[in-house]
């Protein structure tokens, strides 16, 4: 993975869509800014960028993921990978549904992801520094380029859409003390069963984390 470093962007995920207009795609890449100014998070909304945070979105062709990956949920695979990756590293962050990044209770972070002609674009911010008292930050100490370098280490792996779920799916448990939004409506997630494919069951509907 090539990892491109940027001072300032307004979006990392904008920045990559760009650069892939104006680049044909040959392999796999990674924009990594230190500093964001209007960050995309869930439903569109703007995530703090406050320098000193992570900060970095990544492109990368569909063959290269496991053949059993959901399509739609592949927001949860990339986060749970980078969530395994930092457990490595000693942190105790966990993954509420679908792809919100947790400490205790309050998010720290959260993943987007768009499939565009076969490539998969996600984008990852996490809180390093305190932003302010609504959110958490990461309970370690990290140095971002080995934490990428490690990420992608074992994104390259492929590893199994099962082997991940297996995990993923006992961590479950912990989001159903939470919210999600469904329809632009916040719905608890308390009655909610997760699905092999990564989708949940609620409310007699069927709902994919589609973001």
């Amino acid at each position: 993975m090539q990892i491109i470093q940027l001072k300032e962007v307004d979006s990392t995920h904008k920045y990559l869509k760009e650069y892939l207009k104006n680049n044909v795609y040959t392999k796999p890449l990674c924009i990594l800014s230190f500093k964001q100014n209007k960050g995309i998070g869930s439903r569109g909304n703007e995530w703090l960028g406050k320098e000193g945070n992570l900060f970095f979105s990544f492109v990368l062709d569909k063959e290269l993921l496991p053949s059993d990956l959901p399509i739609q949920s592949a927001s949860i695979y990339f986060s749970y990978l980078l969530k395994r990756t930092l457990k490595e590293m000693g942190s105790k962050l966990w993954l509420k549904w679908p792809n919100d990044f947790y400490l205790e209770n309050k998010k720290i972070g959260g993943t987007i992801t768009n499939l565009s002609n076969n490539l998969f674009l996600c984008g990852i911010g996490l809180n390093l520094i305190e932003v302010n008292k609504d959110y958490g930050k990461l309970d370690i100490v990290i140095d971002k380029i080995h934490l990428l370098n490690n990420y992608f280490a074992i994104l390259e792996k492929r590893i199994s859409w099962k082997e991940i779920f297996s995990e993923y799916k006992i961590e479950y448990s912990l989001s159903l003390e939470y919210e999600t939004n469904i329809d632009n409506k916040k719905v608890s997630l308390k009655k909610s069963i997760l699905n092999p494919d990564g989708s949940i069951s609620i409310n007699e509907q069927k709902v994919f984390g589609l973001r």
